[in-house]
């Protein structure tokens, strides 16, 4: 029988920061927008196999495991999983003040 992918789902503030990285990039360069995004898209779809590829987020207070973290091109993407679904959570460029929660 074949492992059943886990869920995707963005929330609205990754969505905003997705689409305002690419926004911000696409003035510079429509190919580093497109190679960013889609560097950031294809991590995000892996993750449906590799639910815990990825390290613990260490800006989580109190994190139980279920929030984690990755970076590409200098970009943090924050993830949480819960009841077989991972959530976006948010996007933020490495250089920014981190924030705890």
């Amino acid at each position: 029988m074949a492992k059943e992918k886990i869920k995707i789902e963005w929330r609205n503030e990754a969505v905003v920061h997705f689409n305002e990285i690419l926004e911000y990039l696409q003035k510079e360069s429509e190919k580093a927008a497109f190679i960013v995004g889609n560097a950031i898209l294809d991590e995000v779809e892996a993750l449906s196999e590799f639910v815990t590829a990825h390290s613990l987020d260490r800006f989580k207070v109190n994190n139980d495991g279920t929030f984690r973290a990755f970076i590409v091109y200098n970009y943090r993407i924050s993830y949480f999983i819960e009841n077989n679904i991972i959530y976006i959570l948010r996007i933020r460029h490495t250089s920014r003040e981190p924030l705890r929660y």
